[in-house]
């Protein structure tokens, strides 16, 4: 089964390394955005499976993107991805329905994990 995955980060580097590390774990239809308001751009335009979502980007914020998805009850997984790996944005993501918060470089074996445990494989 192949997923549609979006990998959104304004570094070019790590989108890079997200979509390498997703190519060894899963079949997928890969798109990137180089910030959130792009990354909406493509969740209106199409089904999106999984959203790599980092956190700090110019235009529009991963927390942004977070909000709008759940304001316009868009149906995706959402994985973030972040160096900002304080306790409250954790929660914070965790509440506005991000599945698991990675710590950035992701390791590919924890994305894995990840995927498994919500059953994307």
């Amino acid at each position: 089964m192949s997923y549609s995955v979006l990998v959104c980060d304004d570094s070019v580097v790590a989108r890079k390394q997200v979509i390498r590390c997703l190519n060894g774990i899963i079949d997928a239809d890969i798109c990137q955005a180089s910030n959130g308001r792009e990354a909406l751009e493509v969740l209106a335009e199409r089904h999106i499976d999984l959203l790599c979502l980092d956190l700090t980007m110019p235009v529009l914020d991963g927390i942004g993107v977070l909000e709008a998805i759940k304001r316009q009850v868009i149906e995706t997984y959402v994985v973030v991805i972040s160096a900002d790996i304080q306790d409250e944005m954790k929660t914070r993501v965790a509440k506005l329905g991000a599945l698991e918060f990675l710590e950035k470089p992701v390791k590919p074996e924890s994305l894995q994990a990840t995927l498994s445990k919500f059953g994307i494989r």
